[in-house]
């Protein structure tokens, strides 16, 4: 099991370009697609509670995948096998750019990564937005998620209110509703 941990997570450290985010898809396909390891809904539990605590989204995961499948061992297993190919790909390409950083083909092949991250990024947000408002099922239609996506977005967006108080503000609202309408 150990040994399926940390290669899952190799590959996610080896091919996840663009950071946390960009990780996001490739750890859902590893952890719910692949091995079912965890449900969707646990998925976004765990992302969420990823997003919250300090690091990196891609390293808190795998953290939690790790301790979820096999308690400590299997934290450190998931999170060396999630940093050591970003560990060795820094170090090569560090020394890459800087001795040729500026040759046109280095220049161009960054400039196509870009959309590629985006593109990664913006899936796992539809993919995340989605569960929250339809239900891992798709079957069901939660309008308080709705409510408190849209009260958070403009806080956000345009009062420009801290994102901290935001999301714990989020947190204890959403917590009091469901608690006081007996769905948690």
């Amino acid at each position: 099991m150990l040994l399926q941990v940390f290669l899952s997570f190799l590959q996610i450290g080896a091919f996840s370009f663009g950071g946390g985010y960009a990780a996001l898809p490739l750890i859902q396909n590893q952890v719910v697609t692949q091995h079912a390891w965890m449900t969707m809904t646990q998925f976004t539990d765990l992302i969420s509670i990823a997003e919250m605590t300090p690091g990196p989204i891609a390293v808190n995961s795998a953290t939690f995948v790790g301790i979820h499948l096999a308690g400590i061992p299997g934290a450190i297993v998931a999170t060396l096998g999630c940093i050591l190919p970003s560990v060795v790909f820094v170090a090569v390409l560090g020394y890459f750019y800087y001795k040729y950083g500026d040759l046109a083909i280095i220049k161009g092949i960054l400039s196509g990564l870009r959309p590629a991250v985006v593109a990664m990024i913006g899936g796992a947000g539809v993919t995340i937005f989605m569960l929250a408002i339809f239900g891992e099922s798709h079957d069901s239609f939660n309008p308080l998620a709705i409510g408190i996506f849209a009260v958070t977005f403009i806080l956000l967006r345009w009062k420009k209110v801290n994102p901290i108080y935001t999301l714990m503000a989020s947190g204890v609202i959403g917590g009091a509703i469901y608690l006081a309408l007996g769905i948690v």
